[in-house]
């Protein structure tokens, strides 16, 4: 099924292409990323097509890519309302679907411009969900599965593997309870096969208009689960908090490093004369923040190839307390002491992974926000942090 949409009479929507998959000359680089087992292509002006494979970018035995090779490429994967996107903003996200042996892969397209030059970089979307044990997930994120409303955020860089997270905890829930999940995405990533949940998933620009009148229609819709792809404006989030206030179960992402930097990140999005509310609003709200990295393992045969690190607050009476109080900066103690309640911080994710023998200290050291509090936990000493009221 293509991403793409067939226009409609008047220049709106159209419904989606049932013909087929689009048979493009970049369909060639996409099918060698698939061979590889890569998970990115990128692609720029003057260098060879790059995958990165394993966490690692490696070039293909290509010649470069000029101008107007580029264009080539990368300009028919596009419908009118995407090119339009990426004349107008400098950019443009879809999804792209080609098949390789008799298979469909989806990939999600980012085309930018890049110092007068066009650039693309594209990744591919695994084909089945994997189920919790085997992104090696910890128990409490089944857990959050069973909230009947309230809000779930998931943070992270891009490629920090939030997608891929979220669907599988909506997989979970698919497979264990008889409730209406909609998802609207921009675009859709993971495709899923409904068992004993109703699922519909609306793509925005293919399927409605933008997001603000996708959510309108939500709440006529019946869900009682939503995924609202990521949290990216003002308006975004007070949709979707309002949803959550108004009794749904909401998932969405957000550009953050750490799971307390996310409740600046949202109040960056408001004037300072309502950060009080959204305060309030999140602190009653919220039900959790899961900031996430994905790191490479040195694991051999059928072992994890990435595992993610997690660092989870749950909205406890503690971090409800601080953040009303706002009281940020102590919202990292207040993690280190609420494991009882299935908090932790990435040090902790690091600690455990790096116990199993699945990632390097080297590379635990790496990315740790604090490498000396690390090597203490690696050498069993209990590591206390200051009070927090």
């Amino acid at each position: 099924m293509s991403g793409s949409a067939a226009p409609a009479s008047g220049g709106g929507l159209g419904l989606r292409l049932q013909a087929g998959v689009k048979n493009l000359e970049i369909d060639k680089i996409f099918r060698l990323l698939v061979k590889h087992n890569g998970s990115d292509l990128h692609l720029q002006v003057g260098k060879p097509p790059i995958l990165r494979i394993r966490g690692t970018l490696r070039e293909l035995q290509m010649e470069p890519i000029s101008q107007e090779m580029m264009e080539q490429l990368c300009f028919p994967m596009m419908d009118d309302r995407n090119k339009r996107i990426f004349f107008d903003e400098g950019g443009a996200d879809y999804a792209h679907v080609v098949e390789y042996e008799g298979v469909h892969w989806r990939f999600r397209v980012n085309l930018f411009v890049q110092m007068g030059k066009i650039g693309m970089v594209s990744r591919k979307i695994e084909r089945s969900i994997p189920p919790f044990e085997k992104l090696n997930l910890p128990q409490v994120m089944a857990d959050l599965c069973d909230f009947d409303q309230g809000m779930v955020l998931l943070a992270g860089v891009t490629g920090s593997g939030k997608s891929t997270t979220i669907a599988s905890m909506l997989d979970f829930i698919n497979h264990k309870d008889r409730v209406h999940i909609l998802t609207i995405e921009d675009p859709i990533e993971f495709v899923y096969q409904a068992d004993k949940a109703l699922i519909n998933q609306r793509e925005v620009g293919v399927d409605v208009v933008n997001f603000q009148i996708a959510m309108k229609h939500a709440v006529r819709q019946d869900p009682d689960i939503m995924l609202v792809g990521e949290l990216r404006d003002r308006e975004t989030f007070e949709t979707a908090i309002h949803a959550a206030e108004t009794g749904h179960l909401v998932f969405g992402t957000i550009h953050a490093s750490s799971a307390p930097s996310c409740i600046g990140r949202i109040l960056d999005l408001f004037p300072q004369d309502m950060h009080n509310a959204i305060r309030a609003s999140m602190a009653f709200n919220m039900k959790a923040i899961i900031a996430q990295k994905l790191l490479p393992t040195i694991c051999e045969g059928d072992g994890p190839k990435r595992v993610p690190i997690l660092e989870i607050m749950i909205f406890n009476g503690t971090i409800r307390k601080l953040i009303l109080e706002q009281k940020d900066e102590k919202l990292a103690d207040a993690i280190r002491i609420g494991k009882d309640d299935g908090m932790q911080l990435f040090n902790d994710s690091l600690y455990y992974f790096v116990q199993k023998e699945f990632v390097s200290r080297a590379t635990a050291f790496e990315v740790s926000p604090n490498v000396e509090q690390l090597k203490m936990q690696l050498k069993g000493i209990d590591v206390k942090g200051p009070g927090i009221l």
